[in-house]
């Protein structure tokens, strides 16, 4: 399905110059990975970045910066062949993006009515904050707010926030102004893949419930 949102400009720089955190980073990569639209706008300001290094003089090398380069490389491991690629990841069945294929994924946990979470850990950032969350349909999440950045893809199924409809290969970005409350859509259960950066400030009895399986 077409993505009908996408991340921002500033996002989409931060990745083509690698300054995104690492869970921000996976979200976005995921993203690309269905959306032919974003990965031009990578490519585009990659171009741009190149452009801007060729227009930086060269800095000299310290001495023996050369013989210590070419040291490295003897006594570094020959390459191996690279192994077959793993097999998709998937949760109960249901297939995940390919961007997830290193990660663990742990299972489905309850942490409200009608509300599972999965952790997912990333073999290089084991700290960062990503989860999967599913949701049943016509529930409504709790409102809640952010301190930093969070960003959100759709999976499967839909929700509402704020006037807008967001569906699978749609991006959701959130910052420290955010404050919502979405809603899932009457057409099935909502799985989405989020990254979140800082803290959570939920509101209500069932924000507070949730507060511990966040982990923010």
């Amino acid at each position: 399905m077409t993505a009908n949102y996408h991340p921002s400009d500033m996002t989409i720089m931060r990745f083509a110059a690698g300054t995104l955190p690492a869970g921000p980073m996976l979200v976005v990569a995921t993203h690309l990975s269905g959306c032919p639209f974003c990965r031009r706008r990578v490519a585009t300001f990659e171009a741009a970045g190149g452009e801007i290094l060729t227009g930086i003089g060269p800095a000299a090398l310290s001495d023996g910066a050369l013989e210590r380069t070419l040291n490295r490389l003897d006594s570094s491991e020959p390459t191996t062949l690279a192994s077959p690629s793993p097999r998709p990841a998937t949760i109960d069945g249901f297939i995940l993006p390919r961007t997830l294929n290193d990660c663990k994924v742990g299972p489905w946990r309850t942490v409200g009515p009608g509300v599972k979470l999965s952790r997912v850990t990333m073999p290089h950032a084991p700290m960062a904050n990503v989860i999967l969350l599913k949701v049943k349909a016509n529930r409504r999440m709790p409102a809640h707010g952010h301190s930093d950045l969070e960003v959100t893809q759709v999976l499967k199924g839909s929700f509402s926030d704020a006037g807008n409809r967001y569906q699978p290969g749609d991006f959701v970005e959130g910052d420290d102004d955010t404050d919502h409350s979405p809603v899932i859509g009457s057409e099935g259960e909502c799985i989405s893949l989020a990254a979140i950066e800082g803290h959570v400030r939920f509101r209500g009895f069932f924000g507070r419930l949730l507060q511990p399986f966040i982990g923010l």
